[in-house]
């Protein structure tokens, strides 16, 4: 799964520190997301999706 969560943080001029506190995770956590190397769980997608106002699907590209 890839992830356009670095794209959609500088649109919205967010650090990897602000996206996490919104939804309740260590930084360190959005560092592996956006590296791909750790998949969300439904309920972080949807929280990250939210904060951007789009669909999970819009963030998140399943292959």
């Amino acid at each position: 799964m890839n992830n356009r969560i670095k794209e959609y943080r500088a649109r919205h001029d967010l650090t990897q520190d602000d996206l996490a506190k919104r939804v309740n995770v260590r930084r360190e956590t959005i560092v592996f997301l956006e590296k791909n190397k750790y998949n969300p769980s439904l309920k972080l997608a949807h929280d990250i999706a939210t904060v951007f106002g789009v669909p999970i699907e819009e963030i998140f590209i399943f292959d």
